[in-house]
């Protein structure tokens, strides 16, 4: 049974609640920060990448240079019907049976537009036809850019595109001096998100702090239910940020 905590994401106070509440292991979906808090088990792990230690792999380099043909157009969070034909694509292709499967038109605008802080679309585009390949909503926190939700073309799915993307945010944060990149959750043992593992550099926020990924193996034994903590003792250990500072 799922169980997550969750508040709202409104005000003059948003953006800083945001970044607070991110370096702790929360995620945004539109106006409202949530957390996995399972009364069983605790896998899902918030992971992000220390830019400063990132060395690209092999491979990685190789899904560069697969892309060199694409350019990064960075815009508001205004949500446009050639964004969402991609979307619809990418999700009948790759995620036909998921959570976001019956998202229409509208439900997707909002996931786009309905973001009370700073939050960008990253398109990228055929530098020679100017098709939109893929995109990516991008939120701009105190200290890195978290990747609230990305997708792209199915038919390129042979480049890597889900990898790529996060390799040029890595680049993003690198040029504006940014130390972090939030990826969302990792789970051990899930191959679905066993390719955020690959990325040096990797952190998960585990235990109320963030730690060096080195060995994925190391931290399976979360899945035990006995790993949870009280979630009284949860909530108390949150740190909100002061409104009047």
């Amino acid at each position: 049974m799922e169980r997550k905590l969750f508040t709202a994401l409104q005000g003059d106070t948003a953006q800083k609640l945001n970044d607070s509440l991110s370096k702790q292991g929360f995620r945004r979906s539109q106006n409202v920060l949530y957390r996995p808090s399972c009364a069983e088990c605790s896998a899902c792990m918030s992971a992000r990448i220390d830019v400063s230690k990132f060395v690209a792999t092999r491979s990685q380099k190789r899904t560069l240079k697969k892309n060199t043909h694409l350019e990064r157009r960075a815009t508001s969070p205004w949500a446009t019907e050639e964004q969402y034909n991609l979307f619809r694509r990418y999700l009948d292709t790759r995620h036909a049976d998921g959570g976001m499967a019956d998202m229409d038109v509208f439900e997707f605008a909002a996931m786009v537009e309905e973001t009370p802080i700073r939050s960008r679309v990253v398109e990228y585009l055929d530098r020679e036809s100017g098709a939109l390949i893929a995109t990516c909503l991008t939120d701009m926190l105190d200290d890195g850019l978290s990747m609230v939700y990305s997708f792209y073309d199915p038919e390129h799915q042979k480049n890597s595109l889900g990898t790529w993307m996060i390799l040029d945010h890595i680049a993003i944060a690198q040029e504006t001096g940014l130390p972090y990149v939030y990826l969302g959750y990792w789970v051990p043992g899930s191959e679905k998100m066993g390719y955020k593992a690959q990325f040096s550099g990797l952190e998960i926020y585990h235990r109320g702090q963030w730690q060096a990924l080195n060995k994925p193996e190391d931290f399976e034994e979360d899945t035990h239910p006995l790993s949870t903590a009280p979630i009284a003792e949860q909530v108390a250990n949150i740190s909100i940020p002061n409104s009047r500072s």
